[in-house]
């Protein structure tokens, strides 16, 4: 891409579904984004088009998305996973503010997760739904975060302990806490069943146990 994206095509990006990104727009900008390389063209009917990794991240400036840590896992601060107008946000724990509960939340986090897998089913190259794709390798700590809550798991907030998602200077992975041994290995458990790779360490200088989770190739 050698030139931005034009304000009309920036409009279409920044409209484009939070998890699956699926695009509207006229037939010309979508192929212009297809031709930076910013969107995809499905090739199943309906053939929708879809922001590719590249789109995605210029959808995140575009919010004015909070990047991701690099500091030491137990030092690292919440990541922002929700944009000023209120779409979706996985919980990574710890956020000082809650993003809704009850059935309704139970609902918006089931619908992102099924978003995820058929993302998942469109751009991993043999369709694969049982291990991440591109969007997950770039936000990590979200997609990871996700798989733990609609799972069930309780994310850590003003009123109880719960797991905690954070970034680590290590390429493609996060660092998981939970209160406890069990929660913690149920925990690895989730995310090994969503496509992860997840072992159990401690801490050197606190003994903290935690998880490094990697998303799985293979």
């Amino acid at each position: 891409m050698t030139r931005p994206p034009t304000a009309a095509q920036r409009r279409v990006i920044d409209a484009a579904d939070p998890v699956t990104g699926r695009l509207r727009g006229t037939e010309a900008q979508l192929a212009a984004l297809v031709k930076r390389g910013l969107a995809f063209r499905h090739p199943r009917p309906p053939h929708d088009h879809f922001l590719t990794p590249a789109g995605h991240r210029i959808r995140d400036h575009l919010r004015e998305a909070v990047p991701e840590p690099t500091g030491a896992a137990e030092r690292a601060e919440p990541v922002e996973t929700r944009a000023a107008d209120g779409v979706f946000a996985a919980r990574v724990g710890g956020e000082e503010e809650a993003t809704g509960s009850g059935p309704s939340r139970v609902r918006e986090v089931h619908s992102a997760w099924q978003g995820l897998l058929e993302l998942r089913r469109m751009t991993n190259p043999d369709g694969a739904t049982d291990r991440p794709c591109g969007w997950e390798r770039t936000h990590l700590v979200r997609a990871a975060a996700l798989a733990l809550e609609a799972a069930g798991h309780r994310p850590a907030d003003a009123d109880a302990d719960g797991y905690r998602v954070r970034a680590t200077p290590q390429p493609e992975a996060v660092a998981v806490y939970a209160p406890e041994g069990e929660v913690l290995r149920a925990c690895a458990a989730t995310l090994e069943a969503a496509g992860w790779q997840a072992g159990e360490y401690t801490e050197p200088r606190t003994r903290a146990r935690y998880l490094l989770a990697s998303p799985r190739r293979v």
